[in-house]
């Protein structure tokens, strides 16, 4: 058992057991991780048939990210370890996509460098402020969660040649709301701190 919190307020709720719907969904995230590296290592980024298989874990994956957080939040189920599991959940997935990916020569890596010290930073940062509170994801973290996965799962997935000119402009978009909402989440944990002491 652990402490629930209510995620407006940062309080503890009452007691309820670590194994929930929530955390069974972040769990799940966690152990397809290392399935979606076994199917991008065994297509090479150049079989069909395994990238999309792929691409479907993948977004199969982020998708439980969407959903852990909904039930947390409706149900008071935000506890401890989900909210140290679920950054690390996502963390990993992205990361080991953006990595491959330019492994494979499929996106730069300065890019995938760039949103990693972001993605990573922020989480150092979650993890600095987590005993005063939960800072709630904004629109625009939202909105760089989502063009992130579009943008993976265009990688990912065998798109027709004449439509690869794609790939480069969403990611292009992820990229600046990366960086945007990465200064945003700074600014909002110093003033969380300074509201505290």
């Amino acid at each position: 058992m652990t402490e629930a919190t209510d995620p407006a307020r940062g309080t503890a709720v009452g007691p309820v057991p670590v194994v929930n719907a929530a955390n069974a969904l972040t769990g799940l995230r966690l152990a397809l991780v290392p399935v979606f590296v076994v199917l991008v290592v065994v297509s090479a980024m150049t079989h069909p048939g395994w990238r999309i298989a792929a691409c479907l874990t993948f977004a199969v994956a982020s998708a439980t990210d969407l959903v852990d957080g909904w039930i947390a939040r409706r149900f008071a189920l935000v506890t401890s370890f989900g909210k140290v599991a679920d950054p690390i959940a996502d963390k990993a997935l992205t990361g080991a996509a953006l990595l491959l990916l330019s492994f494979y020569d499929r996106i730069p890596w300065w890019v995938t460098v760039l949103i990693l010290v972001r993605e990573f930073g922020v989480t150092l940062i979650r993890f600095w402020v987590i005993r005063h509170g939960v800072i709630a994801a904004s629109r625009g973290g939202k909105l760089k969660t989502a063009l992130q996965i579009v943008a993976i799962v265009w990688y990912l997935w065998p798109v027709p040649a004449q439509l690869e000119w794609v790939g480069p402009w969403i990611m292009g978009g992820a990229v600046v709301v990366t960086v945007l909402t990465g200064l945003d989440y700074v600014l909002r944990a110093f003033r969380l701190r300074r509201r505290i002491r």
